[in-house]
């Protein structure tokens, strides 16, 4: 399928359909960092697993599956029960613990975080649902990074882990995390297991082969890549389909990575 030459919405939508198509399938998984929360059936794995992968997505796919791995080999590929069951002495598991700049200390606070919230709940997805007022989730990131460092002494250093809105972060690995958790559909690739979000209200992941073909495509004007553009991406994809805009991340993502587009 060629893309449009004129780039009418008509020409456009039938291009990046087709494009979501293709890349939605099964095959996507086994070398996209999705493939972490899909080694899990437990709900609060597949949250946990996922998580991690979103967070250390950055570099190589390949080095960041298996950091990934690392990461939860270190849980004893039990995320959930570790986090509700493990000791002090267990904590020595991630000495020495490295992807990128995200270090012991920023794993550290993860599992410290997350044991203390599924002490109270039994779905990360409260983290983010309960204050989504709009017609998109910027509140929902805006929530879950306040919430993630309200414990006492959070170390600094791990901020630059977990983006927000605030900070005009385009929060394109939170967007991601959202994605795989929200949408739905008969295709494999995303959980879907998050039923209070809507598909409607996710902002689509602007990563920069996403960005350069989004802007190829003349899906964004605004020159810096932040939080309004990944707006503008996704309102402008919502033209596309109301309902489901991000399911054009496969397409945007496939053609900037698979086909070179």
């Amino acid at each position: 399928m060629k893309a449009p030459e004129k780039n009418s919405i008509e020409e456009l939508k039938d291009f990046l359909d087709g494009k979501a198509y293709h890349f939605n399938q099964p095959s996507f998984i086994e070398l996209d960092p999705i493939s972490i929360p899909h080694q899990y059936q437990k709900r609060q794995d597949i949250e946990v697993a996922g998580l991690i992968a979103a967070v250390l997505a950055w570099g190589q796919r390949v080095t960041i599956i298996n950091k990934a791995k690392d990461f939860l080999n270190r849980m004893d590929d039990s995320p959930y029960d570790f986090l509700l069951n493990h000791k002090s002495e267990d904590l020595k598991q991630f000495k020495n613990y490295k992807h990128r700049t995200f270090n012991e200390t920023d794993a550290l606070y993860f599992v410290e975080f997350l044991s203390q919230f599924y002490q109270k709940y039994d779905s990360l997805e409260k983290a983010f649902a309960i204050c989504i007022t709009d017609d998109h989730t910027g509140n929902g990131l805006i929530n879950f990074h306040r919430l993630f460092f309200s414990l006492e002494d959070f170390p600094l250093r791990t901020k630059k882990h977990i983006p927000t809105p605030e900070r005009k972060s385009a929060c394109k690995r939170i967007n991601m995390y959202l994605r795989w958790m929200v949408r739905q559909d008969n295709n494999g690739v995303d959980f879907g297991i998050w039923k209070n979000i809507s598909p409607s209200q996710l902002i689509c992941p602007c990563d920069l082969h996403v960005e350069r073909v989004a802007r190829k495509l003349k899906l964004i004007k605004r020159k810096q890549m932040d939080w309004e553009t990944a707006l503008e991406l996704t309102a402008n994809l919502k033209k596309l389909d109301p309902a489901d805009p991000v399911k054009y991340d496969f397409a945007l993502f496939g053609l900037g990575v698979m086909e070179k587009f």
